[in-house]
């Protein structure tokens, strides 16, 4: 579960609310372009994860040794993290979008080796509220170092104090995104330190192949787990619906801060206050779902979120200054000059509590699914697989998005996308079984 806690900030305070639309905001020329730019870097880092991580997870199975992978990711994700510092306003896209494609590869390539451990540790009873804790420990972790940041070292553009009104610590300026760019090696620094009780503490199995043969044995073994799927139908369907909507959960992760930012005009400040508030709702919710998940199953858990994210992203789409869904309702449209001044950006947080509520459970009920229908034996190949449901296609929902917004000039019509992968996604998993490898003879 630490293992969670120490991934998390990565990817709430550099992928979705600080760096991320710090780099579609002010590294480019204008918003547009920037999240244009930051969906092209998503993308590309979706492709190399979706070809490679069903490979890893089958030498994971041949090797044994998960923790020594995972060491060797953590070493290029430290890197790449702590590099962000030099990505000032106006200094090359390319070269920092290439740094934080190395840390998200690494970043999941090690979710890849942690997950396929949990089948060996946890229960089948159990995993469900194992998984749901440990994702809604990875939102408290993301939160407090999202806090960290507001209170501490993310100054306004105006006055230059944060958010209780101290100048930023270690001198940071705003002005030269000192305090997004910190986010990098912030989160370095907490993963280094929060993973070592997952080093120190969690049990590793060997089979002392050779990493040569492990290779080889590797590739043999994913060809063979591909040829197996035809046959387990219930995990095929589960892992096609997965593939899906989870491209919709992580393009709405990686656009979600920056769709805000190019709506709104909202500061360092206003997109972490947003994120604390999505955070919060992430732990109720994961605290709820790890209760509900043992109680009506992952299948019941998965498909109400699913539906949640829906209804959040028709809700983001829906809303601009003066109105919601579509016009139906008009809103005050004065600005009261404060955080989130407008009615429009008001309505917008009620949706995205939604986005909160449902973003843990749907990801940490899934990989509780897949968990409870195979075997210890086979979980590394699985759970590669898993990944590679998780990313095969993610480069359509942050690709479309790309191309949507090359061709009409509207962030709106893109983020729009994502309701397609939400609705197909959960129209597949209605007809999947529970668990996936259940057959008509077997409960």
């Amino acid at each position: 579960m630490m293992f969670d806690w120490a991934a998390q900030p990565f990817f709430t305070v550099v992928i979705t609310f600080v760096f991320g639309p710090y780099f579609a905001a002010r590294m480019a020329a204008d918003p547009v372009e920037g999240q244009f730019a930051w969906s092209l870097t998503a993308t590309i880092a979706g492709i190399v994860i979706a070809v490679l991580s069903p490979v890893l997870g089958s030498i994971a199975n041949a090797t044994g040794n998960r923790k020594r992978w995972i060491g060797f990711f953590a070493v290029i994700k430290i890197m790449a993290l702590t590099s962000l510092w030099w990505a000032e306003p106006g200094s090359s896209v390319v070269s920092i979008g290439l740094l934080v494609i190395l840390a998200s590869i690494a970043a999941e390539f090690s979710i890849v080796f942690n997950d396929s451990q949990m089948p060996r540790l946890v229960s089948k009873d159990n995993v469900g509220t194992i998984s749901d804790i440990a994702w809604g420990l990875g939102y408290l972790g993301g939160m407090i170092a999202l806090f960290a940041v507001l209170l501490l070292l993310a100054g306004s553009l105006t006055e230059g104090k944060t958010l209780i009104g101290i100048d930023p610590l270690f001198g940071l300026d705003p002005k030269a995104g000192e305090d997004a760019r910190i986010t990098g090696p912030l989160s370095a620094i907490w993963y280094l330190i929060f993973i070592l009780p997952m080093f120190f503490f969690t049990p590793d199995t060997s089979t002392g192949m050779r990493i040569g043969p492990a290779v080889r044995s590797g590739l043999s073994e994913l060809k063979s787990t591909l040829g197996e799927l035809r046959h387990r139908t219930g995990i095929l369907k589960f892992m096609i619906a997965r593939m899906i909507y989870q491209d919709g959960v992580n393009g709405l992760l990686i656009l979600g801060g920056a769709f805000a930012v190019g709506m709104f005009g909202w500061d360092t400040t206003e997109i972490g206050l947003y994120g604390i508030i999505l955070n919060v709702a992430a732990v109720l919710g994961c605290g709820v779902a790890s209760v509900l998940d043992k109680l009506l199953g992952s299948k019941v858990v998965v498909s109400v979120t699913l539906v949640m994210l829906f209804i959040a992203t028709l809700g983001f789409v829906s809303t601009g200054p003066g109105f919601t869904l579509f016009g139906a309702i008009t809103l005050d449209a004065t600005d009261s000059v404060g955080l989130f001044g407008t009615a429009a950006e008001k309505v917008y947080i009620l949706y995205g509590l939604l986005v909160g509520l449902a973003f843990g459970p749907v990801q940490a009920s899934s990989r509780s699914w897949l968990a409870r229908s195979v075997t210890p034996e086979e979980a590394g190949r699985y759970f590669g697989i898993y990944a590679l449901s998780g990313r095969a296609t993610t480069f359509l929902a942050t690709g479309l998005n790309t191309v949507l917004i090359m061709m009409s000039g509207s962030p709106r019509l893109g983020m729009a996308s994502m309701l397609i992968f939400f609705a197909v996604g959960l129209a597949i998993l209605v007809v999947t079984p529970y668990p996936a490898d259940r057959t008509h003879g077997k409960a």
